[in-house]
């Protein structure tokens, strides 16, 4: 099984590629490890690791205008692949691509992803439009070429 922990230099290219000065949310689904794999050998759980990350990354998350739409944590896969688990979901709100770009090249938010990258298992990441709030699920007008 492959993991997937962080962006590939392909990945991160097809995402500058996208339109960066417009609002995104991302969607951030997290396995932790249940011991951190650092580099230096140091010993914390995968939950302390991402605690970390999350101490040191959230300033400069927030001074780029980002901000968290929604976050849970999730029980039970009712549609799914049964051996696939998250124990962390969020959305992340951005106020353009760009701001997320300027995130992951900020030298002390690279400091800080040394704990994501020591906590994580897996994940998955995702780009979203977002649309405007609504009753439907699949009302909007989407362009899906």
């Amino acid at each position: 099984m492959t993991h997937h922990i962080d962006p590939t230099r392909d990945s991160f290219a097809r995402f500058k590629d996208l339109p960066r000065n417009q609002p995104i949310h991302m969607l951030n689904l997290i396995r932790l490890r249940a011991r951190a794999a650092y580099a230096d050998g140091r010993d914390a759980s995968g939950a302390e690791a991402y605690r970390a990350y999350s101490r040191e990354s959230g300033p400069i998350f927030r001074a780029l205008g980002g901000r968290i739409l929604w976050s849970g944590r999730p029980e039970a896969m009712l549609i799914g692949p049964e051996d696939e688990r998250w124990d962390i979901a969020f959305v992340a709100a951005y106020p353009d691509a760009q701001a997320m770009i300027d995130m992951i090249r900020d030298p002390a938010y690279q400091q800080a992803a040394r704990h994501r990258t020591a906590a994580v298992a897996d994940s998955r990441l995702i780009r979203m439009a977002p649309n405007p709030q609504g009753d439907g699920f699949g009302d909007r007008d989407q362009d899906t070429a």
